[in-house]
């Protein structure tokens, strides 16, 4: 099975350190894409919608702060 999340657009949407370009992040996201193309090429839509449903996960995940990162100290 085809990993999305550790395609390049995860990075560059992880790190938020990372200055990315405009120019970066759509070839990045044109990457992702045709992996999605690539995952869905078969006729089995199930195993897609698994692997789309797991990278949704992922990228939720990507927004909620860790514990303790992001809070003022007291």
């Amino acid at each position: 099975m085809n990993d999305l999340s550790q395609t390049r657009i995860f990075s560059l949407l992880s790190e938020s350190s990372q200055e990315a370009t405009t120019e970066e992040m759509q070839n990045a996201y044109g990457e992702f894409v045709e992996q999605i193309r690539t995952v869905s090429n078969g006729d089995d839509y199930s195993t897609t919608f698994r692997i789309l449903v797991a990278t949704r996960i992922e990228i939720a995940s990507l927004e909620t702060p860790l514990y303790g990162q992001g809070e003022k100290c007291a």
